[in-house]
């Protein structure tokens, strides 16, 4: 599998495998599996050549990072990327009262409590070393810092302004101090990076979602601005959900939620103009953020063998030039989307 290394600051950087693994299913998210299947499930990635782990607090609140802990046991430190979430806090609670219900099933019963100060940064950093087992973390992401997870404008800006404030100043001394290589955010959309990129000295960020081969917006100015200050991308959710998987088909999912009548059509052009050259709509779509020059790894996670398994054999497809070129004629694709 070919390697993306990434060093922005000139402090050894970091060798990323282009297929990463993220581990929220690990966290029995939508339904519960065994520690022994989610052992099996991160042997397979590593099989597949995938070097680089993504994880978080939120996954299975804890569960993921207590998984991957019996994972990473067994390997050479230096021989993996890994990275973990912070803005979060684990509290316990009664069974009723932990968060994720209906989302997340078998877990610890904690509920999360939003914190982006230093303090809670810390707190989290530390939380994650005992829970994942390890001596270091190559990269924290704050976690969820956009309106999705927030509910609006205003609540998202007030978090903004606490982790750049406050949390923001733990993780430059975290790096600075070489605890830590990089350090960034994981969030699902794109304006909330740009912000917190003209206001910071931010390496990498995980983008779940929002430069997709159906969605390109964040073109404009956010990968621009990327560019020109040598960020780097973590490209989480490859599939938009899972309709760029599956296609056009009835109850499709698009955001997490039923995708609407037209973005069933678009994907239905897309998929036609795939057809055409001989590819499978899930192959295009996640060959497509690699060849944006910012994209280190994308990361679509697994919850079986087989699904991991697949997405390498999806990786090693090779896709015509002339499928990205028939896309753009036919405006389906943004004319300064990279596809060299």
């Amino acid at each position: 599998m070919d390697i993306r290394h990434f060093d922005r600051i000139g402090n050894g950087g970091l060798d990323f495998t282009e297929l990463g693994f993220g581990t929220a299913p690990l966290g029995n998210l939508y339904r519960a599996i065994s520690d022994e299947e989610a052992h099996l499930v991160l042997e397979a990635a590593w099989e597949t050549g995938s070097r680089y782990y993504d994880t978080a607090p939120l996954y299975g609140l804890g569960l993921s990072e207590t998984r991957l802990n019996r994972f990473l046991r067994g390997k050479k430190r230096d021989d993996y990327v890994l990275s973990t979430k912070v803005g979060r806090l684990l509290k316990v609670c009664a069974p009723e009262e932990r968060t994720g219900i209906g989302k997340f099933f078998d877990t610890p019963s904690r509920r999360e409590v939003y914190d982006y100060t230093y303090d809670g940064v810390m707190r989290s950093f530390e939380a994650s070393l005992e829970r994942l087992g390890v001596d270091r973390i190559d990269i924290l992401f704050a976690h969820d810092l956009d309106i999705f997870n927030h509910g609006s404008q205003e609540a998202l800006q007030e978090k903004l302004d606490e982790l750049m404030r406050s949390g923001y100043y733990a993780l430059l001394s975290l790096r600075d101090q070489g605890v830590i290589k990089a350090f960034g955010a994981g969030v699902n959309e794109w304006q909330p990076c740009q912000w917190m990129a003209e206001r910071g000295d931010f390496d990498l960020f995980l983008l779940a979602g929002r430069y997709t081969l159906l969605e390109q917006e964040a073109l404009e100015t956010f990968l621009p601005l990327c560019e020109q200050r040598g960020i780097g991308i973590v490209l989480g959710g490859p599939y938009n959900s899972g309709i760029l998987a599956t296609g056009a088909v009835p109850g499709a999912y698009y955001n997490y939620d039923t995708a609407p009548q037209e973005i069933l059509n678009r994907v239905a052009r897309i998929e036609a103009v795939c057809q055409r050259h001989g590819v499978r709509l899930i192959e295009a779509a996640l060959r497509f953020p690699l060849k944006h020059p910012q994209v280190v790894s994308v990361i679509p996670g697994g919850q079986s063998v087989e699904q991991v398994k697949s997405n390498r054999q999806i990786l090693d497809a090779r896709i015509p030039a002339g499928l990205w070129a028939e896309l753009k004629a036919e405006e389906l694709m943004r004319q300064d989307a990279p596809t060299e």
